[in-house]
């Protein structure tokens, strides 16, 4: 429950940084977008690790500043070699995105199906 507070409480912090913000420049546009999916990436994994029962919140920190910045770095450098590499970011992440949720979503429907059978049991002996 406390991390459905957090998830909401960082979103309402979020929407309101995010109205006070400068604009960003259209040139920086890429790097924030693989920017941002690189930390949602972390996001998700950190929610299905949380699922897992196995959350650390150093390799969460970790994993969400050092995947932002080194796929960044790999958008740059894909600029400067006028290559797209930043399509090999964007691939793995929200392969890995998928995965996470596939996760969440199956504890989540298991647990909803324990819920609804021990109901369906209490109705039966009653």
């Amino acid at each position: 429950m406390i991390i459905i507070i957090a998830i909401i409480v960082g979103c309402i912090i979020g929407a309101i940084i995010g109205g006070f913000a400068p604009i960003i420049p259209y040139v920086y546009t890429g790097y924030l977008a693989i920017g941002i999916i690189a930390a949602l990436d972390s996001v998700f994994g950190g929610i299905a690790s949380t699922v897992k029962k196995n959350f650390d919140m150093g390799v969460f920190v970790s994993g969400f500043f050092g995947n932002a910045i080194l796929s960044m770095l790999l958008t740059y450098l894909g600029e400067r070699l006028n290559v797209d590499i930043y399509l090999a970011a964007i691939f793995v992440f929200v392969g890995r995105m998928f995965n996470n949720l596939g996760i969440i979503r199956r504890y989540y429907l298991e647990k909803w199906r324990n819920i609804r059978g021990s109901k369906e049991i209490a109705k039966v002996g009653k």
